[in-house]
């Protein structure tokens, strides 16, 4: 960031917020009888969950070398996606600067907000030309770049992230939903670095809990207190948030799907070498592929048929389908439906 500090970026209104705080959370107890929030004394999801997620934000803490306080925990990267530009974006008067094509989220949330969206083109290598960057960046309006690496749809990781953290005069959030799966350096290791940077990381993706919905932003103490006062109190349910902390208790569990899934998309893009319909294969440091195809429409269409279900991203990505890595009796599946086409 070249000169504002963060709170100059903040929209004044929320700077005025006071955040909603349960009593129960802020404070220890031993054995408290429970007659302050109003809920029933039967059940077994009974009581909230603790809105400020301790303990999972302790353990989260030791495995990203972090502090607890440089921690946001949310319903999913989505609702930090969106709590992101509540809190920086002024409705109708700024705008957010995202990678063309990219993550959809950025745009949705951004048009909720009514926020203009500004979109740089990647190159034919779905690579960023620094140069277009730099000229857009000179627009006042922008408040957010939001970097999605690897991207998605495309699979390739940006470089220089570093080149774009000094040269953006906003906020950088770096999304690294399949961080996991590139064999890349996360960004976290940029946070004391840059004090307008935003990582977002989740258990959906290499995790394997996508049904549990928690996502993680990482950033400077300051941003972490400014999302934690505009997030909704109990915004992670308590099952979600003692299933993660058991999912973290199983160590190899990561690495070992991680493993297994690039073991599965070495065998895919071998495979995908060798069938007519497919014009190109992208590279990719996700756990999906962007493939160009021969008659989209129609190679689409006969999946569809099949229930193999994919993504088509044509027109906005011409003749292109994203597939993600399966296990392998889907992948099987997938490929012999391919080879027969």
């Amino acid at each position: 960031m070249k000169n504002n500090s963060i709170k100059t970026l903040v929209r004044e209104n929320i700077l005025q917020l006071q955040p909603y705080t349960s009593f129960r959370d802020q404070n220890e107890f031993g054995s408290p009888v429970m007659l302050d929030a109003n809920e029933s004394p039967f059940g077994e999801c009974n009581r909230y969950p603790d809105s400020t997620q301790k303990k999972l934000k302790s353990r989260l803490a030791e495995l990203k070398k972090v502090l607890p306080s440089q921690i946001a925990i949310g319903n999913g990267s989505d609702e930090l996606i969106d709590l992101i530009i509540k809190i920086f974006c002024e409705p109708k008067k700024d705008a957010i600067l995202m990678m063309n094509p990219s993550f959809a989220m950025y745009a949705f949330y951004a048009a909720i907000n009514e926020n203009k969206v500004l979109k740089l083109d990647l190159d034919e290598n779905f690579k960023i030309v620094k140069e277009n960057f730099l000229k857009a960046a000179e627009d006042p309006s922008l408040k957010i770049f939001f970097l999605c690496s690897p991207n998605n749809p495309t699979g390739n990781s940006v470089d220089d992230i570093e080149f774009y953290l000094q040269n953006f005069n906003g906020i950088v959030v770096v999304d690294e939903a399949y961080i996991e799966f590139s064999g890349k350096k996360s960004s976290l290791e940029l946070l004391e670095k840059y004090s307008n940077l935003i990582v977002l990381q989740t258990f959906s993706k290499a995790w394997g809990s996508a049904g549990a919905r928690v996502g993680m932003a990482y950033a400077s103490e300051e941003i972490i207190g400014i999302i934690n006062t505009v997030k909704a109190p109990y915004n992670v349910n308590v099952l979600s948030q003692e299933f993660i902390l058991n999912t973290l208790e199983d160590e190899n569990r990561l690495q070992e799907n991680v493993s297994r899934i690039l073991e599965e998309r070495k065998w895919l893009k071998w495979q995908f070498e060798e069938i007519a319909c497919i014009s190109k294969v992208f590279s990719t440091d996700a756990n999906f592929f962007l493939i160009k195809m021969e008659n989209v429409d129609s190679v689409y269409t006969r999946m569809l048929e099949e229930e193999i279900l994919t993504s088509k991203r044509d027109p906005a990505i011409p003749g292109c389908i994203r597939i993600n890595v399966g296990n392998r009796a889907e992948n099987e599946k997938l490929i012999n439906l391919l080879k027969s086409i």
